[in-house]
């Protein structure tokens, strides 16, 4: 057939050739600009999955940004800490020497008095001074606030705690009361009796610190007995009381790890008498009926040992079960990590007890990309100045000072303030133990967990999004030969009409 009104081979290649125009202009594009994905329409699912990575890659970005940073805040906090715990050594060493009072004149404890000062005043120097980007670190600025502390509560420490809302209640259970080791002696009177002999009561006392032998005659009182006891407690880690008849021998603190252990040498001949005996509680510290004799004073069970040990308090907190020590119960996990003293009573008490509330403070630090709870950790960083080293018990650090209860010169109580000192140091470093655990297991697992999924991210989205060369140049040559074909096709439909004028004549 041969008409020129409409030219359908003509149509043809020019549709085809606008496709394969297009299929250039697309493969222009991509290598153009490395990308395989430019617009929406190049692969619309594609598209979405893509930017979603990208939002992904940007979170993780700024998450490893966040690790990194809190590791710069610790190693500027641990700085300030190794400095206080060189000071709080140099302060041991000066209670020490200031204790061998026979070997100092007093301008010498004035001097050791004055060097106590300057260190207590460097450490609330470095406690004020030890900063990142003009936020105070050791002053108590990422210690955490606690309110409707129980009365029965004392030596609070929160550690780390996540919570949504105003505040966080810390409630306790009491499953296991704390106990203290405890050996009764009773005398079958006020005074000990050996029945007319030459003899001695004689008995070797011992408790967690150490042990000693004690001697007693015919007529020593119940009252002169516990003063002996209570004269070597500082050795024994074991306190006396008297009561009636009866010496209750006590350790000095509550926990597994105390004990009273009373061991029958000679009882002087006072089973003659009708003697005396050993008892002690098969229950609770303190439960009268719970009183078990052990045996007479000559009997093998005496003379072999008798030992009474303590108890550790037990319980949950929140739900978590909590480890207790002597009356300290404590508990670590990722939402809450707080530790807490009971009183006598409370750590003996079972059932509830509403420990405090935590209204806010801590460190906070996003090592997530996802903004939640999950992706937050939390630290705290208590105060570390001399009014707040130490106990509740014991006393602070800055009892240590001139005029203050524990101060050399005066030369009372150094062995309370040497514990005070052992105190401090164990809080210390402690809290250098737990920012390091944070640096290495926290952030530095992050920041390797965040570098790889950054790495993978990127990759999935390089796989969607990104052009692959080698394809895209193959498509190329051939959109580009396909074009030229398709003009010289076209070229040829739109010539061929004219050949109808040779019919013509």
């Amino acid at each position: 057939m041969s008409r020129i009104n409409t030219n359908v081979s003509s149509l043809t290649a020019q549709r085809v050739l606008g496709q394969n125009n297009s299929s250039l202009g697309t493969s222009l594009s991509r290598l153009s600009t490395g990308l395989r994905i430019n617009r929406g329409k190049d692969d619309p699912a594609g598209l979405i999955a893509s930017e979603n990575l990208r939002a992904e890659k940007a979170g993780i970005n700024a998450a490893l940004k966040n690790s990194e940073r809190a590791d710069q805040v610790v190693n500027i906090a641990e700085g300030g800490l190794q400095e206080v715990s060189n000071l709080l050594t140099e302060l041991q060493g000066l209670l020490t020497t200031s204790a061998n009072s026979a070997g100092l004149a007093d301008s010498e404890k004035e001097a050791n008095q004055l060097q106590i000062d300057s260190i207590l005043q460097t450490i609330d120097r470095v406690a004020g001074a030890t900063s990142f980007q003009g936020t105070k670190l050791l002053n108590g600025n990422y210690d955490y606030q606690v309110t409707s502390v129980n009365a029965g509560v004392s030596d609070i420490n929160v550690r780390g705690a996540k919570f949504d809302g105003a505040s966080q209640a810390v409630e306790a259970i009491i499953t296991q009361s704390a106990q203290q080791g405890a050996v009764l002696l009773s005398f079958g009177g006020t005074s000990l009796d050996l029945n007319g002999t030459n003899g001695s009561f004689t008995v070797e006392i011992a408790g967690s610190i150490g042990n000693r032998e004690l001697q007693f005659a015919s007529g020593n009182t119940v009252t002169q007995i516990t003063a002996a006891i209570n004269g070597i407690s500082d050795v024994t880690g074991i306190e006396a009381r008297a009561s009636t008849n009866v010496v209750v021998l006590e350790s000095t603190d509550f926990g597994s790890n105390e004990y009273v252990s009373v061991d029958v040498i000679d009882d002087g001949g006072q089973a003659a008498g009708g003697g005396g005996n050993i008892a002690t509680y098969a229950g609770d510290f303190g439960d009268a009926a719970s009183l078990t004799t052990e045996g007479l004073f000559d009997s093998t069970a005496a003379a072999n040992g008798i030992r009474d040990d303590g108890q550790d308090i037990g319980g949950t907190i929140n739900g978590l079960l909590a480890v207790g020590t002597g009356k300290t119960l404590s508990v670590s996990s990722d939402f809450l990590d707080v530790e807490f003293t009971a009183s006598n009573t409370a750590s003996q008490t079972l059932g509830g007890l509403s420990a405090f509330s935590i209204t806010g403070g801590g460190a906070d630090f996003q090592l997530a990309s996802n903004i939640d709870i999950g992706g937050k950790t939390s630290i705290g960083i208590k105060d570390i100045s001399a009014r707040k080293l130490g106990t509740s018990d014991l006393g602070y650090l800055d009892d240590l000072a001139a005029g203050k209860a524990f101060n050399v010169v005066d030369g009372e109580n150094l062995d309370t303030a040497q514990e005070i000192v052992a105190a401090a140091i164990e809080q210390v470093s402690s809290t250098r133990g737990r920012l390091g655990a944070f640096q290495k297991n926290t952030v530095g697992a992050t920041i390797r967990s965040l570098g790889i999924a950054l790495e993978n991210t990127t990759a999935a989205e390089s796989v969607i999004r990104d052009a692959d060369f080698a394809e895209e140049t193959a498509s190329l040559t051939r959109n580009q030969i396909l074009v030229q074909a398709s003009t010289n096709v076209l070229s040829l439909a739109n010539s061929q009409p004219q050949q109808v004028l040779s019919l013509l004549g």
